[in-house]
């Protein structure tokens, strides 16, 4: 689905399974301030999240260069202000940024520190060193730029905070859209087109195996390959190496 402004994964879902009334979960939040791509898996395609949650995602934003927020984004209160980067420092930033880094994770996020949600803490004031979160940016594209405020076009691995690249920018996010998630893209996002599980995988190579094989593989007599989804009759019988139930 295409998430609006406003709502958060949670709230989205739970709409739907009001609507379905099948059990139904998302593959990767988006923070109520962000819009886009959201993977929602409804009845047996649940099972299926651990081979989607991992995937790289796409995410366009605008990132306000004037001040940083205590949650990166729009909702938070402003912890400094002054001139922005100049444009030499702006992409001397953006460089250093492109390939794998180490980048602190967001005080208004749900990692646990101590035991309890980090949000939670930064909520009631509590001042936490946040541990850093070793994250991949294979696109970093400049859209457009303005000298308060730059519009990017990233291609990040799964758990990449971009409002931490906000952060590292001298930023904060104005906004956040997520455009793709491994092979889906918003732009097919569509309420009404339902994904059959045997199709929702369509980066793993499938193979077709007959009925005594099927049963075979669901008894644990004959082992199966990873990286390789595994179908008989249009189901999914095994996925990278897990027999499903």
């Amino acid at each position: 689905m295409d998430k609006p402004v406003g709502p958060s994964s949670f709230a989205a879902v739970r709409d739907i399974r009001k609507r379905t009334g099948a059990r139904t979960g998302h593959a990767g939040t988006l923070d109520p301030f962000a819009s886009g791509l959201l993977l929602v898996l409804s009845g047996a395609a649940t099972r299926l999240a651990p081979w989607l949650v991992g995937l790289d995602k796409r995410y366009l934003t605008e990132i306000d260069l004037r001040s940083r927020t205590s949650t990166g984004d729009v909702e938070g209160s402003h912890l400094d202000g002054g001139d922005p980067p100049s444009e030499p420092e702006l992409f001397g930033r953006l460089e250093r940024l492109r390939g794998d880094v180490e980048l602190p994770i967001p005080a208004a996020s749900a990692v646990k520190v101590g035991g309890e949600r980090a949000y939670r803490l930064a909520r009631r004031g509590v001042a936490v060193e946040m541990p850093l979160r070793r994250s991949r940016i294979d696109q970093l594209d400049v859209i457009t730029y303005n000298g308060e405020s730059v519009m990017l076009d990233l291609r990040v691995s799964s758990g990449t905070y971009i409002r931490a690249v906000a952060h590292e920018l001298g930023g904060h996010c104005r906004t956040l859209r997520r455009t793709e998630v491994g092979p889906f893209r918003v732009e097919d996002a569509d309420p009404e087109r339902i994904l059959p599980p045997a199709e929702a995988l369509p980066f793993l190579p499938a193979r077709e195996v007959d009925a005594a094989t099927a049963a075979a593989i669901r008894q644990g007599r004959e082992r199966v390959a990873e990286d390789v989804r595994v179908l008989h009759d249009g189901e999914l019988v095994a996925v990278d190496g897990t027999v499903l139930p």
